[in-house]
């Protein structure tokens, strides 16, 4: 599968490395998304099957509609669109070019998630009943991180896009549809200094709160922000009818139960988490654009649709 990929942020430094080191997979070139000539010759190639979009969300309907205009397989980075209205045109563009869309939550290759996810499913927990999590990280405020369309609401900035939006697919994907959601977006830190020194207001989150219900009856809890004075260890908590399961930055998971707590999963050392889920899913593409059809659990652009509608109800 030869891969085009628009981003030299995430894209050229994790996308194109997992990719390369997939079996059956050739990157063909890497460009900026800022540089709209060179995406449209990258479009417009025909020794291309698939394009990787890594570019900023404000971006993402356009590169979108190159892509699919030209008969490629498209692979999107999250939040999709800015809103459920732009995700679904970016549905609509996909399904009438008749190309497969995916979506890069990337994070359901995740070890942990996975490993989540199946003792979940295997009843370790008994019936799931509230999910928590926990994940304030200073990433954005020490040092402080300079202006760029992710302040910018407008642009499709803000941490519940950047973040949240695996967070709510990762409960979305376990416990089944979200049917009611309410949140509360907080900006800690209001102006930021650009490349010059020009101070703007920021007009997107840098943290949130989000409660979900799904149609399983399962609540979940978020709390994250980007700009917590200092980084605490993240944690994801399932509670079920007969146990608890504790997932510790995503590289330890601890069952407890009344027998006692047991650890169920440690992960594996020297692995760079990020890049390893990453090339799963390359691994999974590759094999859908061959097959030319996604398996059971891969992320596609109408899970970008869901995650959007469910964005539009927190934002309201």
């Amino acid at each position: 599968m030869r891969v085009g990929i628009i981003g030299r942020g995430y894209g050229a430094k994790v996308v194109a490395p997992a990719f390369t080191k997939t079996d059956g997979c050739e990157v063909v070139d890497v460009v900026s998304p800022r540089d709209e000539a060179a995406v449209a010759a990258l479009c417009a190639r025909r020794d291309v099957d698939l394009i990787s979009i890594h570019s900023p969300p404000f971006l993402h309907l356009d590169n979108v509609r190159r892509a699919t205009s030209a008969g490629h397989a498209v692979l999107c980075d999250k939040p999709f669109g800015r809103n459920a209205a732009e995700a679904a045109q970016m549905c609509d563009l996909a399904r009438s070019a008749g190309v497969q869309g995916f979506l890069n939550f990337e994070n359901r290759y995740d070890a942990a998630r996975v490993r989540v996810r199946t003792l979940v499913e295997e009843g370790a927990i008994g019936t799931p009943e509230h999910v928590q999590f926990s994940m304030l990280l200073s990433i954005t405020r020490a040092p402080l991180r300079r202006y760029g369309w992710l302040f910018d609401d407008e642009l499709g900035g803000g941490w519940l896009r950047a973040l949240g939006s695996h967070l709510i697919d990762f409960s979305r994907w376990t416990f089944g549809a979200v049917v009611e959601a309410s949140g509360q977006l907080r900006t800690a830190v209001g102006e930021r200094p650009d490349a010059d020194g020009k101070l703007h207001r920021c007009t997107a989150d840098d943290g949130f709160v989000a409660t979900l219900r799904s149609e399983r009856g399962v609540t979940t809890v978020i709390d994250s922000s980007s700009a917590a004075p200092v980084t605490v260890t993240p944690t994801l908590i399932v509670v079920g009818s007969q146990g608890v399961l504790e997932s510790v930055a995503d590289s330890r998971i601890v069952l407890h139960s009344e027998a006692g707590s047991k650890e169920v999963f440690a992960a594996e050392a020297g692995v760079n988490p990020i890049f390893q889920s990453q090339r799963e899913w390359a691994g999974v593409i590759r094999d859908a654009v061959r097959d030319g059809a996604a398996p059971a659990g891969a992320p596609t652009f109408a899970d970008g649709l869901a995650w959007n509608e469910v964005l539009d109800r927190l934002r309201a």
